[in-house]
């Protein structure tokens, strides 16, 4: 009976939700790895993101995710590390594969909403007439999963991108290390790429890639960094409402 049951809501979201290829909705959603597994995997987590994507959905709105490696994705590098010394290309796709196996389990999760494969490659990504919902991971290394956002965007014409972390604001510097640093609501790129480090490395640690920085910068991209935690904030983004976050464009 459940089963029967989300059968018919998915079919009823589809008939709802055709695509307009004139009037490009996509929301580009980097899905921090952190979020999906913090130690293990997060199951609480993604049903309460499955289920308020899917309420966006009934309401026309469509959605490219990229979803990021987590736990998981440190838990392999370091143990090719222990392994054997290795280049950072290595290192980038053991953590590239992570993201998948991570984009894996939230496609799958979506159900009938979602294209019936993950995408690879980022730039190739065209809108679909069908589906309202697209879920990749990683691309190629020398990139984080945001790098991957991005390229997404870019390939969708989408003009914002929401990055769902674990952090509330993107900060004026480390708030872990320094009491005074205050939190930033709207910021432009050139200041923002003035916080990061400046190049990728594999585990950088930082509110948005700074390779990915780069190329949102280059293309007039409009990033949302938020909380992914708290997905009633995320909904009032969603609805046009005031929410929690660092505004970078």
């Amino acid at each position: 009976m459940e089963n029967s049951l989300l059968t018919t809501c998915t079919k009823t979201l589809l008939k709802h939700s055709t695509f307009n290829m004139e009037e490009n909705n996509y929301i580009i959603i980097s899905l921090g790895g952190s979020l999906i597994v913090p130690q293990s995997v997060d199951t609480a987590f993604l049903k309460n993101f499955v289920s308020h994507i899917t309420g966006a959905v009934s309401q026309g709105k469509h959605f490219a995710i990229v979803c990021g490696g987590g736990h998981i994705a440190r838990e392999y590098r370091d143990a090719l590390t222990t392994l054997k010394q290795s280049p950072d290309d290595e290192l980038d796709w053991m953590g590239i594969y992570a993201t998948r196996f991570n984009a894996e389990l939230v496609r799958i999760s979506f159900g009938g909403l979602a294209e019936p494969a993950i995408f690879l490659d980022p730039t190739t990504v065209k809108p679909s007439n069908s589906k309202p919902v697209l879920v990749g991971g990683g691309w190629r290394p020398g990139h984080s999963s945001d790098g991957a956002a991005v390229a997404l965007a870019k390939s969708l014409g989408a003009k914002t991108l929401v990055n769902l972390s674990n952090i509330d604001y993107v900060y004026t510097d480390d708030p872990r290390k320094n009491p005074d640093a205050t939190p930033i609501e709207k910021i432009n790129w050139a200041d923002f790429r003035k916080l990061l480090p400046i190049g990728w490395n594999p585990g950088v640690n930082a509110p948005f890639d700074p390779i990915a920085a780069q190329m949102a910068d280059s293309i007039d991209l409009e990033v949302i960094v938020m909380n992914g935690k708290n997905l009633e904030n995320l909904q009032n983004y969603l609805d046009g409402k005031e929410f929690i976050g660092t505004t970078i464009k």
